[in-house]
């Protein structure tokens, strides 16, 4: 019998379970637990008899080519499948606590007014993480990527008529775009260095690696250190180490399987894969273990002086996570992935407990007072232990660096475009746009120097458009405009670099244009039925329009590039146009689709999310 059959139910059984749950009725929670249960519990079994099959077989590494999805003379976007035995430990960890968390919840939520929306969110956060568990290419792990991005910041979010976990939810999806773009650029780099949609299996292959990284040295190093940036930003190594504890605004429970145990440790589970085209680069394995290491020091000292146990919790495991990276840039696999497995299952009781444990112990501090025990610090000379303190007692100002060096120069930007007004928009950018194409049409008649520059001078003005967006604070169509603009700004500078037809032009903007009109007109329904739709304050309209707030929220992942339209394939096939020796251009392209997805998802936020601007009751909007 073909085993590889039970390699596709694995996939399908988590796209049924989530398909099924989102036409469940909303008020009978014991459906609705039930089958997210019962999908949870077919899959573990499923994942038991394959993986004894598979070890019958003798442990042989699986790869499967299944179809494609777009193919081009140059170019072409295949779905492939990969299982050995990496995916067999991040599949049975992930597969049991997921099914666990599922049992927990199912009476942990009971009553709650989101209780459908969060076994919604928990199936499709499965989904997401068995596509990267089994993909087979970086293209195919990009899916499930973009499905775990959106399904946290769901999640951190789940209480969205509170003021905090809203705040934080875009705070957290702003590193994740960081992390979404560095694998883009990867991919970006790998299509020049083999010429192709290369594979994992392929790059097991050690004499193939060792020849082309021997001819593009370079390009080698800058795809190694787009895969550290994405692992580092996922799984909260410095300096994205803040965003996670902020993650902890949601669920228990959802804390839990995300940020205890699985979503944190994908950036582990991208080196591991990735480890046979980095293994000879030595340069990059003592960069990843200085960066554990840092990781490591830091955020123990950070959780030692956290008032929150959740907080001290998820310091804690990104230490832990810190020593994981410390094993892979060693080689030790195995090692690095039973240390992944202790963790997981560790921060996952942890948390679950957590509640319960804070009770015991604001008991026992009144009926059993312990004097504090003497410490390594404690021997340290007094003025650094105090400094090492303060350091830790101000989490290492990461957000204040993160904010400094990287979101307050974009939003400094765009705030010197205050003149690019609704009409100023229309009446500047659309004429631009015309004459963009119009020279397009008849490049032939412009002399070499200028051509050569016009992808580069489109993609700033690309750029540019989307810092206004990302900045505007009052006109929320206005935004919505100019982050549709950006994308046909984008289109026209690389259509001057190389000459594709009308067919890849299509499915990049099909999804833009289409999302982008019923997202306008979903603003524009909204304005007439509340007046105010401005970006100066959360306005948390999802609490009276649910369905507007759904349906614009489709349209956010359709204008951001997400998959379920084709310009998920779009952004991929955009950048294949991009040369290697055109690092500007690039640069501005993954800038422009990083400040794009903020702009998108802090419009959605701004507008649906957060305490109803008609709420009579008083809401601080600063965190304590």
């Amino acid at each position: 019998m073909n085993i590889n059959i039970f390699l596709h139910f694995l996939i399908l059984i988590p796209i049924l379970g989530f398909l099924i749950s989102l036409l469940l009725p909303p008020s009978n929670e014991k459906l609705n637990s039930r089958v997210a249960y019962y999908a949870l519990g077919v899959q573990w079994f499923t994942l038991l008899g394959f993986i004894l099959a598979w070890s019958l077989r003798g442990f042989q590494t699986i790869d499967i080519r299944d179809f494609v999805l777009f193919s081009t003379p140059g170019y072409e976007y295949f779905v492939d499948f990969y299982f050995d035995g990496i995916s067999a430990v991040y599949m049975l960890v992930g597969t049991l606590l997921t099914f666990l968390i599922t049992m927990y919840s199912r009476f942990y939520l009971h009553r709650e007014s989101g209780y459908k929306r969060f076994f919604n969110t928990i199936l499709f956060f499965y989904l997401g993480y068995t596509l990267v568990i089994l993909s087979g290419n970086l293209e195919t792990m990009f899916v499930g990527w973009e499905i775990l991005g959106i399904s946290s910041f769901l999640l951190i979010a789940f209480y969205r008529d509170r003021y905090l976990p809203v705040k934080n939810a875009v705070k957290v999806f702003s590193i994740y775009r960081v992390a979404d773009v560095g694998l883009i650029v990867a991919m970006w780099m790998s299509h020049h260095l083999w010429h192709e949609n290369t594979t994992f299996f392929k790059l097991s292959n050690y004499e193939l690696v060792h020849h082309q990284l021997q001819e593009h040295s370079w390009i080698g190093i800058v795809v190694s250190l787009m895969i550290l940036i994405s692992a580092m930003a996922k799984s909260a190594q410095l300096p994205f180490s803040s965003w996670l504890p902020r993650a902890m605004e949601g669920p228990t429970p959802s804390s839990a399987i995300f940020y205890g145990s699985l979503s944190v440790h994908i950036g582990v589970f991208l080196l591991l894969r990735t480890f046979p085209f980095w293994e000879h680069q030595v340069s990059v394995r003592i960069l990843i273990g200085l960066i554990g290491l840092f990781t490591a020091v830091a955020t123990t000292g950070i959780a030692r002086v956290q008032s929150s146990i959740k907080s001290q919790i998820a310091y804690s495991s990104i230490a832990q996570i810190g020593i994981i990276f410390i094993e892979v840039a060693l080689g030790l696999k195995y090692l690095a992935l039973l240390h992944f497995a202790g963790n997981a299952f560790l921060r996952t009781y942890q948390l679950l407990v957590s509640p319960s444990v804070v009770t015991y112990l604001i008991r026992e501090q009144f009926y059993n007072f312990k004097l504090r025990p003497l410490t390594l610090e404690d021997s340290w000379p007094r003025r650094l232990e105090y400094s090492y303190y303060v350091l830790c007692l101000k989490e290492w100002n990461l957000d204040s660096l993160l904010y400094r060096y990287l979101w307050n120069p974009l939003k400094k930007l765009g705030n010197k475009l205050s003149f690019l007004t609704f009409t100023n928009a229309l009446l500047i950018l659309l004429p631009v746009l015309v004459f963009g194409l119009l020279l397009r049409t008849e490049e032939q008649w412009l002399p070499g120097s200028i051509h050569e520059n016009l992808p580069e001078l489109f993609s700033l003005l690309a750029l540019i458009i989307v810092l206004k967006a990302f900045t505007e604070r009052l006109h929320a169509r206005l935004a919505w405009l100019l982050t549709v603009l950006n994308h046909c700004f984008l289109v026209l500078a690389i259509s001057f670099n190389e000459h594709f037809g009308m067919e890849e032009v299509t499915l990049y903007l099909s999804g833009v244009l289409i999302c982008g009109f019923f997202g306008w007109f979903i603003l524009l329904r909204l304005k007439r039925l509340e007046g105010s739709i401005n970006l100066d304050r959360f306005h948390g309209h999802s609490w009276l329009n649910p369905k507007l707030a759904l349906g614009f929220l489709l349209c956010c992942l359709g204008v951001a590039g997400f998959p379920i339209t084709p310009t998920f394939i779009g952004e991929d096939l955009l950048f294949s146009h991009i040369h290697e020796d055109q690092i500007l251009l690039a640069v501005f392209t993954a800038l422009s689709l990083i400040v794009n997805g903020l702009a998108i998802i802090r419009i959605y936020a701004r507008v649906f999310l957060g305490p109803h601007s008609r709420s009579v009751y008083e809401m601080g909007y600063r965190s304590s």
